[in-house]
């Protein structure tokens, strides 16, 4: 072979080498049998979640794949396949499993998740998980959450004093409620 064409393959190697490396989760599906408007309707879905879908040589993808130490995503680089690159580890799995449901022929194949091999299996598992901000906002909610009760809490034993309800003598500090039971203790 020529020595440009040679250089030129193995700089696409390199070069999908390290986007796959960059990229948080790289999922590979089978394309074949899809239309052209189902194929830009998913690219466009792909794109409102930052996801990048790109078709690549098989050749090419399992070299880079290989170079990386993912011997065994080589495996379903066979038919007509194209890559999916996020940023968020769960929006390729959660865009394309969700298009896959309606369309029969884009085929779920393997994928690459903070640097390490998934299965359909748990491609599919993944697509239920919300982005990275929503897990955050579900993290944030459950750490708000008593804070939210205590405060909502004292509210109602405010008012309730305000009108009458409950009487200032039953409602005691912390600290005096507290130092009975440690002088009960050391007794």
């Amino acid at each position: 072979m020529n020595k440009d064409i040679l250089a030129k393959k193995e700089a696409d190697v390199n070069a999908l080498a390290e986007k796959m490396e960059a990229a948080s989760s790289v999922v590979l599906v089978e394309y074949r049998g899809l239309t052209v408007a189902e194929v830009t309707e998913l690219r466009r879905a792909l794109r409102e979640e930052d996801v990048e879908l790109k078709v690549y040589k098989n050749a090419i993808a399992r070299r880079a794949s290989e170079k990386l130490g993912y011997n065994d995503f080589s495996e379903g680089l066979v038919g007509p396949n194209a890559l999916a690159f996020g940023k968020d580890p769960v929006a390729p799995a959660r865009v394309l499993a969700k298009f896959a449901k309606n369309h029969e022929n884009l085929v779920l194949k393997t994928g690459i998740v903070d640097g390490s091999m998934v299965d359909t299996d748990t491609i599919k598992k993944l697509s239920s998980l919300p982005n990275k901000e929503g897990m955050l906002a579900k993290f944030a909610s459950c750490l708000n959450a008593p804070v939210i009760k205590f405060a909502m809490t004292i509210k109602a034993l405010a008012k309730a004093k305000e009108n009458g309800t409950v009487k200032a003598e039953e409602v005691k500090p912390a600290e005096e409620t507290a130092e009975p039971a440690v002088e009960a203790a050391a007794e």
